[in-house]
């Protein structure tokens, strides 16, 4: 226990306030505090009848405690936690800028697909954006498949195919994992490309770490000149 909490004291604070948020909503589900009837995306509930809560709670329930949902965690965990601390580094806002397109690609695509929760197609668009920054990373997927980053996404819903899992998930994951990533990482480096994808100056202003700003000597404490003091004969 003691090992776990240590671990989530030391989390970059995204990736700690994301999957704190995971573990609550399943926990409030658990519990009967809520039902899942509450927490899935329903566009028309959300303009007509004004829950808006519904625009996080999609993101954040992963099913009931179980292989499915130890399975996501561990996956939403470990590469946000990588995204945070390596290609995103000094940059949170960068990283919830990111968070917000990305919700936003899914929740308008969920309107015509119908699908309900987002949180695994979010978590795949999390290993997308990582394996595609990270390509010369050999992985090992349960010490069968060896293969580099890039390809990881594509096992995970070969993965999900094999068991009968909804692929349209994973797909679509993948596809706003894409759009980012084409956006923020392809395009600007192209012939005649620019950068699309500027963090708005309010969530620089709210995440970033700003260095303090030098006090003027004269409005300094304890500012009397010594040097300058008379000397009495």
């Amino acid at each position: 226990m003691q090992s776990i909490l240590d671990a989530y004291s030391v989390m970059p604070p995204i990736t700690r306030a994301y999957t704190t948020a995971c573990v609550l909503t399943t926990v409030a589900v658990q519990l009967d505090f809520v039902t899942p009837f509450h927490l899935y995306f329903n566009w028309e509930l959300i303009m007509k009848h004004g829950q808006i809560w519904r625009l996080l709670t999609s993101f954040c329930f992963f099913g009931s405690f179980g292989f499915s949902f130890v399975f996501n965690m561990i996956f939403n965990y470990r590469y946000c936690l990588m995204l945070e601390e390596g290609s995103f580094r000094g940059r949170q806002a960068d990283f919830v800028y990111m968070f917000i397109l990305g919700a936003l690609f899914m929740m308008i695509s969920a309107v015509f697909v119908h699908m309900l929760f987002l949180g695994q197609a979010f978590t795949i668009m999390l290993v997308y954006v990582w394996a595609r920054r990270n390509p010369h990373i050999r992985m090992n997927f349960f010490h069968v498949l060896s293969f580099h980053a890039p390809y990881l996404p594509w096992v995970l819903l070969l993965f999900s195919l094999l068991l009968g899992n909804n692929v349209l998930v994973d797909f679509l994951g993948i596809a706003c994992g894409h759009m980012y990533y084409f956006l923020e990482d392809v395009f600007p480096r192209q012939e005649g490309g620019m950068r699309i994808l500027e963090t708005p100056t309010i969530l620089s202003y709210l995440f970033d770490e700003r260095e303090p700003e030098p006090i003027a000597e004269e409005e300094r404490p304890g500012g009397f000149d010594w040097a300058e003091a008379p000397i009495e004969e």
